[in-house]
This record gives structure tokens, sequence and C-alpha cells, in this order.
């Protein structure tokens, strides 16, 4: 295989590599996205984001997701804004219209270097996110060891969200993987686990699906938000989200479900490194 130039990037821990097949198609086997994933022996990284150019116009890139594991997601929201980040900074702008599967989604850079991204609107029918049956995606009838009663939301890729009293307290390793593949979620789901820390604050730890545990997840952030706003559990719309990554006052996510159902996330991001893929 022809070498592969890549980034490393990360917003909050989260962390990615993007590649850019723009100029020319480049070569992405299952095998080969699982060998640059490997954290001994690749790159390592939570999704590759590879940037595209939109194959009908109306955008100004393409971005497509793909997991650890090489399966394809829909959305990846601290994804969306590194890559983001990239592609402004090469244009020489500080605003962006992206194409993803999930749809069209806008960015913007502000004066301080945090990128936000307009995820869309989030959707909470059964069938939008999908669940295998309908039911009360405020309550899903989902329970497993201590966690039970999510709330489900779609931000182009599925989440499930259990409120808890303490989210360090739970065994996030062992439970994650059975919940992501519990059969009401027939395209898995990402889990989050969150603890209301105040009045417009969370605290939130992520099971991605198809890559595990990461120290942030933008769409889970996005999806813990609406789903506690649901609940009634914060006061107005907006939350400041403390997630892993956020150790040693690294940065946090702020969310904001606008009144027409589109959620708003900002936050950091940076870049690690530039390489070269050979194998």
């Amino acid at each position: 295989m022809e070498p592969l130039p890549f980034l490393k990037m990360h917003g909050l821990g989260n962390d990615f590599v993007v590649v850019d097949a723009r100029a020319r198609p480049v070569d992405l086997p299952d095998a080969r996205v699982r060998a640059i994933a490997d954290r001994h022996k690749g790159v390592g990284f939570d999704q590759l984001v590879v940037l595209e150019n939109p194959p009908d116009g109306g955008a100004d890139v393409f971005f497509r997701f793909l997991n650890a594991d090489g399966s394809e997601a829909g959305a990846c929201g601290n994804g969306t804004r590194c890559a983001a980040d990239h592609v402004m900074r090469e244009r020489g702008t500080d605003s962006l219209r992206i194409r993803t599967r999930a749809g069209d989604l806008a960015s913007t850079r502000d004066a301080a270097g945090r990128v936000r991204v307009d995820m869309g609107p989030a959707r909470t029918a059964w069938h939008e996110i999908p669940l295998a049956r309908d039911c009360d995606t405020l309550h899903v009838p989902l329970a497993v060891g201590p966690l039970a009663d999510p709330v489900a939301t779609s931000m182009g890729n599925p989440h499930a969200t259990f409120f808890v009293a303490d989210a360090e307290a739970v065994d996030l390793a062992s439970l994650g993987p059975r919940l992501e593949r519990d059969p009401i979620f027939p395209e898995r789901a990402n889990i989050g686990i969150a603890q209301v820390t105040g009045p417009a604050a969370l605290r939130l730890r992520v099971w991605e699906r198809g890559a595990g545990i990461t120290l942030a997840c933008g769409s889970g952030a996005c999806a813990a938000t609406v789903a506690a706003v649901r609940r009634g559990l914060l006061q107005g719309r907006r939350a400041r989200i403390v997630v892993d990554g956020s150790a040693g006052g690294s940065g946090e996510l702020d969310i904001e479900w606008r009144d027409d159902g589109h959620v708003l996330m900002a936050g950091p991001v940076a870049t690690s490194f530039a390489g070269v893929w050979t194998t």
C-alpha cells in the first residue's frame, strides 16, 4: 500500500487520526484501520477522520468517521471539531460548512481558538435513534447491574445516558460493552454515565461503540445535555461538561441545546503531530 500521511489531533484527550483523501483516494481496509488504531504497535486513536470532497457540492468538505475496530460512525463531535480546525487553518478562515453521513454541520473558531460546531438537531423518537421497539426514550426499559433507566438520544449516532450519583464509582469497563450490544440497540450504542454536579454542569464518562472508554466524547456530551434537559435536571438548556480528559485543568466542553432543536458544542482542540503510515 502507498504511504499514508496523517495528522494526530485531540479534543480534551479524545484523539483522532486525520487523513486527507481530497486530492486522491486512500486505501483504508478494516485491517489497516485497526493496525493504525493499535495504541502499542500503531498510532492509536478513538476515531479516524477521512477528509473527502463533497459529492454534490453545497459544502466545503465531507468528513467520514471510522471507529478503531474499522466500523463506520455517522457522527463524531470532537473529531468534527478537530478536523474542522485543520481545514479552517488550511483555508485561512474561521468558518466551515461540513457534510457528514448524518447531515451538514456548520463550524466556527472563536478568538480564543476554541472550535464550535452545530451538531444539528437532537433526535428523540425511538425509531430515529434507533431502538429495536417502540418505547419511551426518556425512560428506556434497560438495566444492567447498578445502571438502569437511561435516556436515549441520537446525535447522528445512538446514545444511552444513565444518570448516577457518582460517575467515578461505575465500572464502565465492565458494563460498557454489555450495554453497547444490548438487543434494544440494533446498531449498538454509545453509553454515557452522567452525574449532575451543578445547575448547569455535568460530569460525564463514555463508553463509545467500537472504541471503548474515551477521554471525551463530543456527541456523548451533546446527548447527555439533551437528556438532562429533558429530565429537568438542569437550569436552562446549557451545560458545562467535565470529561476524563479535563483532568489537570485542560478544559471542558460547553453544550447548548437551542430552542430550535440544534445542539451547539464548543471546546479546545490540539494537534499532537504529523506522520506517515508506511505499512
